[in-house]
């Protein structure tokens, strides 16, 4: 349902009393609630407003005795380090303090509140407690806001690892008890709400025009005015009179009590800010509702810095740019004063919305007609049947579409690049061969062969496409994609291009056994990241204007530098581009240590990505002693979907690194090749995996499965998958991390367990006897000593049999050990990806015994795929991968999704109509680092198994409101791919092509 326009709120003729909750993070929430409260109260009612923030936010708008403030905080928001960054674990942990620990407390102190001042409707902002509070009180309740929290937490509880899981759940099942939800423009997915009423933007009204302000302040209108407001100044940051171009001057909100340099101005702490924005020319800020709906209100162009860790963000973002507001800034040049061609480009702007503005107006008119009874909701239902269909089974929450079908663009552009879109399918290739067709009428491919790949051909297509978006009079489309405008002026089509492309890779088995030395079977799938790099003359490349703006700054000449276009990097809030001086890679004439390196790329999160792709030239600068003289154009493609525990960071590697070793004339034999990317993700991107991933990715074949030995990486080639035999991977939602904190600790406790086991090897080995000749002998007795020799120098726990551990060393493996404890008992624990907490406590008996029985499995597996076709092959087959699953789930790395995945396919395999019809599917698996992501299903290949994987995916959607991507075929890995050298033909494009 759509509201636009009311008549404004009447004067009813009830007294109504209103409990407005606000949510505790930061004003924007409390200044958009001033708005919807004033008008309650011009209609004659009392509103009692439950805040945290100060009152000059609301009495230096409203000066009433109907409103009420009571200072009391039931939420936290996010926890922000600074005025950029969320500290995702803090928050988490503030939230369980503030609102869980207490809940039953507060509950019972809210009830009586409620009760008392006699509410007739309970509002929220968006506090979850609220929602429960009025149920249990006996009264309707209703939340206005553009965004909930248990979207927000989503991704919070994936980085916190197994910490927090239920708050998730808790906060989503609180929303579910209010009766309907006033959505606000700029929304995220909130699927806790059933029914829904969109309104116009809520905007504080302006109290002085632009003309009277700057006649205050003393500005000529001539004078550029730009507004800085980010809630606060970032960490360890200082203005300086040269960030402003000539002829500006810059009024700073929230500013410290330093001293500002001239052509700035300090606002006061209570200043209304809607005036001083109306005055302005642009604004420069962090993205929130506040500062996104009052610039669009006020038509100002706006200037922003993403903020990490935000899951709001891309929808307010994607409404800014749709309407032609926003411009992107890089923190880098935010921190450092590079402003110029930001604002340059921002006062260029025509920024377009011409939407309604009277949200408040429109919001109050709901309000008060729901008080007095009428009924804007569907038939209630309790809040477990409202969450239904609309939550996944897990902590990633996604809107699933219901009767509200009338969705702005803006919200679709954001949804889709989110990847929450409910029917996503990968891009449409034309019909018979003219994909083929029009790549090579406009490459001339000087080498390599696409092997009649099809994503190669698209990706090449994509290319050709780069030259229509770069004359912007040639794009039909309203709104494009920023990351293709990057891409458009990113090649110099003169010059040769080098495209290499990597696939991910279907764990069938060995998994996280791979750091401790097992034997793993991995299978390429069909999903691949491609990357296009050009080595070019720093003269000749062509620079986005920041970047030619930071050189001209600093009076050089051209200088090589890294600029990276990455496709989809927005399906995670990314930043679209990364650009460096390559000469940042150098400290004190040597290449910088990957410590600092790693410390350079966290620096911002939003461009973290960057790591996977500029880590590799390091890399190459480090082991191989590569220089970079030249600059360096690179564009990444990846169709390997993000989370889903299918590798999408080694192919990533993989393929980056290709094509610049291909560029530079660098011949790599795919195995160094995946070690070297094993490297970047160890110790730039700082995610402790095995070689398992690289490896596949760059060494596998289509159809087949490639069997390595992970000591580190000794490769036994491939294994033929027999003709009846067919792998699938279902995807659970759930997002999978391999940088996450249940994949470290895990692997921690393996590396712990390993120093116990030869801690008691050592400790069985018998004391050498002095004889009459001076030489020490072992005593002869003493049977099987070069075992225990063996097995107290233990390299890696999969070279220590099931039978030797269970009989001599079970027994001393602790379910689980501090950190402390450890420390002080065996020192180190020599894994170099690892560090332990000292206050943490790890379990151990778990995470040693996997790949110890692990190791036995896939070896059992490797033998049964070479035995004679039969139902006792494949059951066998299926068995391993259960008790793989199983293996996990004990060690802290299942999910509910991937558990119900996995039962599911038990429940077919058990039917009775596939024990009649000879079963088809025998067995399935977790897969990867585990923790969410995806599952390995074993079957026969044959249509009515491929029916049962599909119907498997429906009974899935059925029970969680998710649809799994199926993931099915296979195809070759870099090494077998190896790399095409392209060169645009000097063939222009018509437009109507």
């Amino acid at each position: 349902m759509r509201i636009n326009e009311t008549d404004g709120v009447s004067a009813s003729s009830k007294h109504l009393v209103f409990a407005y909750y606000v949510t505790g993070h930061g004003f924007g929430h409390a200044t958009r609630v001033v708005e919807v409260v004033r008008n309650l109260i011009s209609a004659g009612h009392d509103v009692h407003v439950v805040t945290g923030a100060p009152d000059f936010v609301f009495t230096s708008e409203i000066q009433s005795p109907r409103l009420f403030i009571r200072k009391v905080l039931l939420d936290c928001g996010a926890v922000q380090a600074d005025a950029l960054t969320v500290d995702r674990l803090a928050s988490l942990e503030k939230y369980s303090e503030t609102a869980v620990a207490p809940r039953k407390s507060i509950l019972k102190d809210e009830v009586e509140w409620l009760n008392s001042i006699k509410a007739d409707l309970v509002v929220s902002d968006v506090v979850p407690v609220a929602c429960r509070a009025a149920a249990d009180a006996g009264i309707r309740s209703v939340c206005v806001t553009n965004f909930s929290w248990d979207f927000i937490y989503a991704e919070y509880v994936m980085a916190a690892g197994h910490h927090h899981r239920s708050i998730v759940w808790q906060i989503a099942e609180d929303y579910s008890h209010c009766e309907f939800l006033i959505r606000l423009p700029g929304y995220c997915p909130m699927p806790a709400f059933r029914d829904v009423i969109d309104v116009p933007l809520v905007v504080r009204r302006l109290h002085k025009s632009r003309k009277e302000v700057r006649k205050e302040l003393g500005i000529e209108d001539d004078v550029k005015l730009l507004i800085l407001n980010f809630g606060g100044q970032p960490a360890g940051w200082k203005l300086k009179e040269e960030y402003l171009p000539s002829g500006w001057k810059c009024l700073v909100c929230g500013a410290s009590d330093s001293q500002l340099p001239p052509n700035f101005i300090k606002l006061p702490k209570d200043a209304y800010t809607p005036d001083f924005m109306a005055a302005s020319d642009c604004m420069l800020g962090k993205i929130g509702y506040g500062t996104v709906s009052e610039a669009l209100a006020y038509k100002l162009p706006f200037v922003f810095v993403r903020r990490d860790y935000f899951n709001e963000e891309p929808f307010l973002r994607n409404m800014l740019e749709f309407y032609q507001g926003g411009v992107e800034m890089i923190r880098r040049d935010l921190l450092t004063g590079h402003w110029k061609p930001y604002l340059e480009r921002a006062i260029s702007l025509k920024p377009c919305y011409e939407g309604g503005i009277n949200g408040g107006e429109v919001a109050a008119h709901i309000l008060q007609e729901t008080a007095i009874g009428k009924n804007y909701a569907s038939d209630k239902l309790s809040g477990a049947r409202r969450l239904r269909d609309a939550i996944i089974f897990g902590y990633e929450l996604q809107r699933v579409p219901g009767r509200d079908v009338s969705i702005p663009e803006w919200y679709q552009t954001a949804e889709d690049e989110l990847g929450l879109s409910a029917s996503r399918s990968p891009p449409c290739t034309p019909e018979g061969d003219s994909t083929v067709k029009l790549s090579t009428e406009d490459f001339e491919i000087l080498h390599g062969d696409c092997q009649g790949l099809p994503d190669t051909m698209s990706f090449l297509k994509s290319l050709v496409e780069l030259d229509i978006i770069k004359d912007s009079d040639r794009t039909p489309e309203k709104f494009q994609m920023r990351e293709r405008k990057a891409a458009a002026g990113l090649f110099n089509w003169e010059e040769e291009i080098f495209v290499a492309r990597a696939p991910g890779r279907l764990d069938v088995m060995g998994g996280i056994a791979d750091y401790s030395g097992s034997l793993v079977l991995q299978m390429p799938i069909r999903e691949a990241c491609h990357v296009a790099v050009q080595k070019i003359s720093p003269s000749k490349q062509r620079l986005w204007k920041h970047a030619m703006a930071r050189h001209n700054d600093k009076g050089q000449g051209p200088m090589p530098v890294l600029q990276i276009v990455s496709y989809g990097s927005e399906l995670s809030n990314r930043g679209p581009t990364f650009d460096m001086d390559l000469s940042d890679f150098m400290d004190e004439g040597k290449p910088m240590s990957y410590e600092k390196a790693k410390k350079y790329f966290d620096t911002n999160p939003s461009q973290k990505w960057a790591a996977y792709v500029a880590g590799t030239i390091l890399v190459l600068m480090t082991e191989l002693g590569v220089r970079f003289e030249d600059s360096i154009s690179m564009l990444v493609s990846s169709a390997v979907p993000e989370g889903k525990g299918v590798s999408s960071s080694a192919s990533v590697e993989v393929a980056s690194m290709s094509a610049i070793a291909a560029a530079h004339g660098l011949n790599i034999h795919p195995r160094d090749l995946a070690l070297l990317c094993q490297k970047v993700e160890n110790h730039i991107v700082g995610a402790p995996c095995g070689v398992m991933d690289q490896m596949a990715s760059a060494c596998g074949e289509a159809n087949k499965l490639l069997a390595m030995v992970c000591q580190p990486a000794e490769l036994l080639g491939v294994v033929e998958i027999p003709s009846h035999i067919r792998f699938w991977g279902i995807d659970s939602g759930i997002r999978h991390s391999v940088g996450g904190a249940d994949y470290g600790s895990v692997r921690a406790g393996a590396f712990m367990g390993r120093k116990m086991i030869k801690s008691t090897a050592s400790g069985m080995l018998p004391q050498s006897l002095p004889c009459s000749n001076g030489i020490n002998n072992i005593e002869p007795e003493v049977d099987g000593v070069e075992l225990v020799e063996a097995e107290a120098s233990l390299d890696y726990l999969c070279n220590l049999s099931p039978h030797r551990f269970e009989a001599l060393y079970a027994k001393n493996i602790p379910e689980s050990i501090v950190g402390e404890e450890f420390s002080k008992n065996y020192g180190d624990h020599n894994d170099p990806v690892t560090v332990i907490d000292p206050k943490r406590t790890y379990f151990v008996r778990a995470p040693v015994c996997h790949p110890i029985y692990e190791n036995f499995r896939v070896k059992a597996f490797k033998a049964l795929l070479t035995a004679a076709a039969s139902d006792d092959q494949l059951t066998s087959l299926g068995e391993l991968l259960y008790q793989c699953h199983y293996s996990y789930s004990a060690c802290g790395l299942g999910s509910d999704g991937t558990d119900r995945l996995v039962q599911l396919v038990q429940e077919i395999q058990h039917s009775k109509v596939s024990k009649s019809k000879d079963g088809t599917l025998f067995g399935a698996k977790i897969t990867g680092g585990g923790s969410g992501g995806t599952i390995c299903v074993i079957g026969r290949n044959s249509l009515r198994s491929s029916e049962q994987v599909l119907e498997i995916q429906q009974r899935y959607k059925d029970a969680t409101g998710y649809l799994p991507l199926i993931i099915e075929g296979s195809s070759p890995g870099a090494g077998k791919f190896g790399h095409l050298r392209i060169r645009r033909r000097s063939v222009s494009l018509k437009p109507n092509q």
